[in-house]
């Protein structure tokens, strides 16, 4: 899983009939502080909702064959998806 910062959403009348009814979140991959990565290194995606998730908040994000089994009908059109909002991190550096 990565964290990402949910920065917008899309909209797509035409699309692929397993994406019907489902939210389509704009991300953007953020480091474990919540800052984004270098300015070289700054990556944007789409990724479907599947918890609720809104503009601004830091979301889990899960990728390929986990994410299609996120939902319960067949989802062959998603390749990414929020699995979670995250309400902290912490970090333990002196290990």
């Amino acid at each position: 899983m990565l964290l990402a910062k949910v920065i917008g959403s899309v909209v797509s009348t035409q699309k692929s009939p397993s994406l019907t009814g489902k939210k389509l979140l704009l991300i953007q991959w953020v480091n474990a502080d919540g800052s984004l990565p270098a300015q070289d290194q700054i990556r944007t995606e789409i990724a479907v909702d599947s918890v609720g998730a809104g503009e601004g908040e830091i979301v889990l994000v899960t990728c390929g064959s986990s994410a299609r089994r996120v939902f319960p009908e067949p989802n062959d059109a998603i390749d990414m998806a929020v699995v979670g909002i995250v309400d902290s991190v912490s970090q333990n550096l002196s290990a």
